[in-house]
């Protein structure tokens, strides 16, 4: 038999990494985007009552997807008052009959998976292998869960027979538009209060299709309500008179603004808003484990996240070797195209939001920090940012201090323990923390010393619907997820 002498052909390699050949996830199976949208109230698609109407792109290629309707008051008197109607029937039904229908829209939620996740990626510039193994799956886990609180509300430490507020005003930020839906949605339909929500001028288009699942489930009209539109829209919402709960997630000063607008009425209200986390490298910790947990911590959605681990604090004794192997990892991450599914790092979400990245990364260089990208080449057209950190960066800086939301990571150093809980807790924030340790005592003495109301062991950014979530200070107050997060639509 002849010997084969052809050499095997040798697989592409880019820094010494294997390159990934192109995945792309289909954008046609986000179904049909229509050109233009209006309301949906009452269980119905309407047109606006003013005839201003809004865009929004896909950030990976500004292309426009379509147009929406900017809400005016009397689209929001018009959203409410079929809320109001609505209640008195869903607020009657037995918890288990509500039940039925969370059950109902957290199946086809499932079953519909495919086609939000690659939506939600054309519109918010998010990687699709997040938006289809985490948020979807999140989303539905969140509908599944307050469903099966629905009928066992007595029990749920909050008074026997407690009963719902009323008409909920929701406003949703851009960086999770579907996610934010259901922690909002899910336990406000589970307790028996009716729904207006409003969602992120960038991002409308999963909370309209969203919609339509709500029809496909036969939910009744007028509990769920949508009005579109930007901060005008918003504010007519959260200071309606007949609107008895607002819950708000988005920035620190929108979410003040929100709370002295409401100052001295009835009304219910939680604030989930803007963070700057530290996460805590000791110098036992497993530093392999520790470098994925940071890049999960700052470079997961962008950095669109609020409770990002955007401040590192690195024990000093460990500060060069967790460097070294936080920049190697950062070289293999693949920036570009958010339907690849080899993509890590997608699209910014928008032109705002990239001017402000820009500006805050360059007041980092202009203070003194030391700033350090991988090298990486970015697409033409789009809002695009490399992933970024900054050494040498002191508590003064304001990289340090503001909220970047956007792949940008401050790095400092501690010696001690207690010197790592003075500079963590020193934020106007209390959002999250996190802490890399293999001692058990120091990661319960440090959660107990950080004031954040989310700390993480060993892990960062890990979800359940079990779980509450809020933050301190500046972060807002209240709880979503979990048990505690019915007690925000409940009178208790």
């Amino acid at each position: 038999m002849a010997k084969n002498t052809k050499k095997a052909e040798e697989p592409v390699r880019k820094n010494g990494l294997f390159e990934y050949a192109p995945a792309p996830e289909s954008p046609a199976a986000a179904g049909d985007i229509a050109t233009s949208y209006g309301h949906f109230i009452g269980g119905e698609f309407v047109d606006s009552s003013g005839s201003e109407a809004l865009k929004t792109v896909n950030p990976a290629t500004e292309q426009v997807l379509a147009e929406f309707a900017q809400g005016t008051e009397e689209d929001v008197d018009r959203a409410v008052a079929a809320a109001r109607k609505a209640f008195t029937d869903w607020s009657a039904l037995p918890g288990s009959e509500r039940a039925k229908y969370l059950f109902r829209i957290a199946r086809i939620i499932q079953e519909r998976s495919r086609e939000l996740a690659v939506l939600e990626s054309i519109d918010n510039g998010k990687p699709i292998r997040e938006t289809r193994d985490v948020d979807l799956p999140l989303v539905a886990a969140h509908f599944f869960y307050y469903a099966g609180w629905a009928d066992k509300l007595d029990f749920a430490g909050y008074g026997s027979n407690p009963r719902p507020l009323g008409v909920a005003g929701q406003v949703i930020p851009w960086n999770f538009p579907l996610l934010m839906l259901a922690w909002k949605i899910a336990p406000a339909l589970a307790t028996g209060n009716t729904v207006v929500l409003k969602p992120a001028e960038t991002t409308p288009l999963t909370a309209l299709r969203f919609a339509e699942i709500c029809r496909q489930a036969g939910l009744p009209k007028g509990v769920v309500n949508i009005v579109t539109g930007d901060g005008r829209t918003g504010a007519a919402l959260t200071s309606h008179p007949d609107v008895n709960k607002v819950a708000f997630t988005g920035s620190t000063p929108v979410g003040r603004a929100i709370a002295k607008q409401l100052a001295g009425t009835r009304k219910k209200l939680s604030l989930e808003l803007g963070g700057k986390a530290a996460n805590i490298v000791f110098d036992d910790a497993p530093i392999d484990q520790a470098v994925e947990g940071i890049v999960n911590g700052i470079f997961f959605n962008q950095g669109h996240v609020c409770c990002a681990g955007s401040r590192l604090l690195v024990q000093e004794s460990v500060q060069d070797e967790v460097l070294d192997a936080l920049k190697r990892r950062m070289d293999s991450l693949r920036v570009g195209d958010p339907l690849d599914k080899n993509t890590d790092i997608g699209a910014i979400n928008s032109a705002a939001q990239l001017a402000r990245i820009t500006e805050l990364t360059a007041a980092g260089e202009a203070e003194g920090a030391e700033r350090w990208s991988p090298a990486c080449e970015l697409p033409g057209a789009g809002f695009w940012f490399k992933p970024t950190l900054f050494t040498g960066v002191s508590q003064a800086h304001r990289i340090a201090r503001e909220e970047i939301f956007g792949p940008v990571l401050s790095v400092l150093t501690f010696r001690t323990p207690a010197e790592a809980v003075e500079k963590a807790n020193n934020t106007p924030y209390g959002l999250s923390a996190g802490v890399w340790t293999e001692k058990g005592s120091r990661i319960l003495w440090m959660a107990n010393q950080l004031k954040a109301g989310v700390v993480w062991a060993n892990t960062f950014n890990k979800f359940d619907p079990t779980s509450p979530f809020g933050g301190y200070k500046e972060s807002g107050y209240g709880r979503e997820g979990g048990r505690h997060g019915l007690e925000a639509y409940l009178d208790v």
